[in-house]
C-alpha cells in the first residue's frame, strides 16, 4: 500500500513563470496551475497540466484547487496589491501552507507584511521570496566562478598542445621524499598529459617512506623511478613538469641547465624568489598558495577540461586532499569543490587498502555523503548521510562540516538499524546545542548534550510506513530540518 501521497502543489498564475515552474515540477509533484485567462487556462489543460479557471485572489477559486489540502502555494505574478490580496486571502483558508512568492526588486518580504499589517489589520508572513535580480545574480556569480576555474586548465591544455608539436615526452618530477599529494597529483598529470598524446613519466629524488605512501604508489599503479642528480634519466627528456615541488626547496636532482626545460610548474606552495628569472617565459605556472593541496588543483583542471578520471585516480587525489589538509580541518574554496567533485568517484575499499589509520572505509564513504548531502539554512548546515553502521562516522562529520567557511552550527544525520542518530555541533556563544536538541528532539525522541556539542536519537516508528527507502529519508529530513530550524529560531529558506 502506498501510504506517501506526492506533495501537492498550487500554482498561482499560469503565465510563462508559472507555466515553466509547472513543467519542471511535474510528474514528481501534483501541481494545479490557477489561471484566470480562460484560453491560457485551456491552452494548459490541453497540454496536460490539472488547471483551475479563477481568479486566485478570490477565496471560491482557492477553495475550487483545495486550498486547504495543498503543502505549498506559489504566486507568480510581481503585481505587489494583488500578491497582498492574494496572500491575505490565503491566510483566511490556510493558515499554515507555505508561501513562495516572486517579489519585486525593490520590495521585501517585511515590506509585504508590514503593508498588509496597515490595510487588513493582520499579523502574515512569506515563508520564501525570490527577487529576479537576486536571482540573475547568483546565476552570474556561478558562471563567473566556473570561467574562473577553466582558465588556468585551458591553459594547461595549451601547453601541453605546445609540447606535443616540438616532441612527445614529458618528464614529470615530484620531490625527493615524494607524500601522497605529491604522488597523486603527479599521476594525474601523466593523465592528462596522455590525453593530449605525450608519453609522461614520473621520477623523484629520494625514497618513499611510510607505510601509508607505499600502499598509495601500490593502489595508484603508476610507474614512478627514484633518480640521481645529473642523471642521462632526467637530460633525456626535452620537457620537464614540476609538481607539489621547486628547485632547492624540496627538490634537489636539477641542475642549472635543467631548469630550461621546465614546461610546466604546478604547486600549492609559495614561488621561490629566485626561481621566477630561471625559468623559460612562456612556462605554465599554476602556483596557488591559497589552495591546500596540488591534488585539488589537479581534480579541477579534470573537472575544467571534461576529461574521464577513474576511481583509483579519484581515490588518489582524495587521499591526497585529506592528508595535506590535515584530515579535512583547513581547506580552501578549490579544496572543497574538488572533494564534491571526487566524492562520487572514490573507491573507498581502494581507500582501505592504503591503511592509513585514521580514515576507515565507511568514515571516508559518510563524510563525502556529508559533504554532497549538506544544505545550507543561513549559517547553519543539516545534512542526510542515509544508511549507514558507523554511528562513529555521524559525529566526526558534524565536526568536519563545522570547519566550513561562514558555517556556525551543524546537524547530521544518518538512519542505524530501527532509529535516526544525530550529531551537532555549534561554535556560535549564543546557542546551546544541548537544549536546541532537547527541545527539537525531546518529545520524539531523546535529545541533549552541551553548549557546543551534543546529539539525538528517534526511533524510525511511523517513518518505517514509507514506501521506499529515498521517501523515509526524504520524510525524515523533512522533519529534522524543521524541528531543529524552529528549534534555532530560523526559517527554511
Amino acid at each position: 500500500m502506498d501510504m506517501v501521497r506526492k506533495m501537492k502543489v498550487l500554482i498561482l498564475g499560469g503565465g510563462a513563470i508559472g507555466r515553466t515552474i509547472a513543467e519542471a515540477l511535474k510528474g514528481e509533484f501534483e501541481v494545479t496551475i490557477i489561471e484566470k485567462d480562460e484560453l491560457r487556462a485551456k491552452s494548459l489543460a490541453e497540454s496536460g497540466f490539472q488547471v483551475v479557471h479563477g481568479d486566485f485572489s478570490y477565496t471560491a477559486t482557492l477553495l475550487k484547487a483545495h486550498i486547504d489540502k495543498a503543502d505549498l502555494a506559489i504566486i507568480t505574478t510581481m503585481d505587489v496589491p494583488t500578491i497582498k490580496r492574494t496572500i491575505q486571502v490565503i491566510r483566511s483558508n490556510n493558515k499554515t501552507i507555505p508561501i513562495l512568492t516572486i517579489l519585486p526588486d525593490d520590495i521585501t518580504p517585511e515590506d509585504i507584511a508590514n503593508q498588509m499589517k496597515e490595510e487588513f489589520e493582520t499579523e502574515v508572513k512569506i515563508d520564501y521570496a525570490v527577487s529576479p535580480r537576486k536571482a540573475i545574480s547568483k546565476v552570474i556569480v556561478e558562471i563567473v566562478e566556473m570561467f574562473g576555474e577553466k582558465k588556468n586548465a585551458n591553459l594547461l591544455a595549451k601547453k601541453l598542445q605546445e609540447l606535443k608539436q616540438k616532441g612527445d615526452a614529458l618528464l614529470i618530477i615530484m620531490h625527493d621524499n615524494p607524500d601522497p599529494d605529491s604522488m597523486a597529483s603527479a599521476a594525474a598529470l601523466k593523465a592528462i598529459a596522455q590525453n593530449f598524446g605525450l608519453k609522461a613519466h614520473i621520477v623523484y629524488g629520494g625514497e618513499v617512506t611510510h607505510h601509508e605512501n607505499k600502499a598509495l604508489l601500490n593502489v595508484l599503479g603508476v610507474d614512478m623511478s627514484k633518480v640521481s642528480r645529473g642523471s642521462y634519466e632526467i637530460k633525456r627528456y626535452p620537457f620537464i613538469a614540476l609538481i607539489d615541488c621547486q628547485p632547492n626547496g624540496n627538490l634537489t636532482i636539477l641542475e642549472e641547465d635543467d631548469l630550461n626545460n621546465i614546461q610546466i610548474i604546478i604547486d600549492h606552495h609559495q614561488i621561490l624568489q629566485s626561481l621566477k628569472e630561471k625559468l623559460p617565459s612562456d612556462a605554465f605556472v599554476d602556483i596557488r598558495p591559497e589552495v591546500n593541496s596540488t591534488s585539488s588543483i589537479l581534480a579541477e583542471y579534470f573537472k575544467a577540461l571534461n576529461l574521464p578520471l577513474n576511481e583509483t585516480l579519484s581515490t588518489g587525489l582524495f587521499y591526497g586532499i585529506y592528508v595535506d589538509t590535515k584530515k579535512f580541518s583547513k581547506l580552501s574554496h578549490v579544496d572543497l569543490k574538488a572533494i564534491e567533485f571526487l566524492a562520487e568517484k572514490v573507491n573507498y575499499e581502494l581507500l582501505d587498502k592504503i591503511e592509513h589509520p585514521d580514515i576507515s572505509t565507511e568514515t571516508a564513504e559518510i563524510l563525502a555523503r556529508a559533504i554532497l548531502n549538506r544544505k545550507i539554512y543561513k549559517n547553519v548546515v543539516i545534512s542526510n548521510v542515509g544508511f549507514i553502521t558507523n554511528r562513529d562516522a555521524i559525529a566526526e562529520s558534524a565536526d568536519f562540516l563545522l570547519r566550513l567557511e561562514g558555517i556556525t552550527t551543524v546537524l547530521v544525520f544518518g538512519i542505524v538499524d530501527d532509529r535516526i542518530e544525530i550529531s551537532a555541533r555549534t561554535r556560535d556563544v549564543r546557542v546551546n546545542i544541548g537544549k536546541v536538541l532537547k527541545e527539537a528532539f525531546g518529545e520524539i525522541g531523546s535529545g541533549g548534550g552541551h553548549a557546543q556539542s551534543g546529539g539525538a536519537r528517534i526511533s524510525l516508528g511511523i517513518f518505517k510506513l514509507a514506501k521506499d527507502k529515498s521517501s523515509l529519508l526524504r520524510l525524515a529530513e523533512e522533519a529534522i530540518t524543521e524541528k531543529f530550524l524552529e528549534a534555532l529560531g530560523i526559517k527554511e529558506s
